[in-house]
């Protein structure tokens, strides 16, 4: 019996699904509305769900069209997610964004935004989100400056420091474990 194309296709998304490869992602419990992530059954390494998780993102790339959110920015909300669905409690995950660069929009408040821009701000409810779940986020000085976004135009809760370089050098002083995408 010969199957077409179709057929064919068909008969691999039905295996795939019986085999529990079509898995679908979940947001939450910690960032309801953003970074699903997928549920990992028993990996060989596991979550040590004991210890305080350390991590600093630097976020320095945007999407060039500006209505599209900042991948780099929902992974914050993806890893405390996936950490969170694995039983880490939100006190034990300490989670710093260092935004500059071409990113520096992306902390915009939503007036500022609107004005330089003429669109909303993408990526407005997810800072927000971060910032309610204790994310630090902190924003370049030197990317306020060269950019033309002073301190009155971020969202409120963002902080400002002397320079990207500065702060990552701190917070790895501090063991925080450098995430960069």
């Amino acid at each position: 019996m010969k199957l077409t194309t179709n057929s064919q296709l068909f008969l691999l998304a039905f295996l795939c699904i019986s085999m529990g490869y079509a898995q679908t992602k979940e947001a939450g419990p910690i960032i309801k509305d953003f970074g699903k992530v997928f549920k990992i059954e028993n990996p060989d390494i596991k979550v040590d769900t004991t210890k305080d998780y350390k991590v600093v993102f630097d976020i320095m790339n945007s999407p060039e069209d500006l209505t599209k959110m900042n991948a780099s920015i929902e992974t914050a909300a993806r890893f405390l997610n996936m950490h969170g669905q694995n039983g880490i409690p939100l006190d034990q995950l300490h989670v710093v964004l260092v935004v500059h660069n071409k990113a520096s929009k992306d902390i915009a408040n939503a007036e500022a935004y609107q004005k330089k821009y003429g669109t909303q701000n993408p990526n407005e409810a997810l800072i927000k989100a971060l910032l309610e779940a204790n994310v630090q986020i902190v924003f370049c000085g030197q990317s306020s400056v060269s950019r033309g976004f002073p301190k009155e135009d971020l969202i409120p809760g963002v902080q400002l420091a002397l320079s990207a370089m500065t702060v990552l050098a701190d917070f790895q002083d501090q063991n925080y474990q450098l995430i960069k995408f």
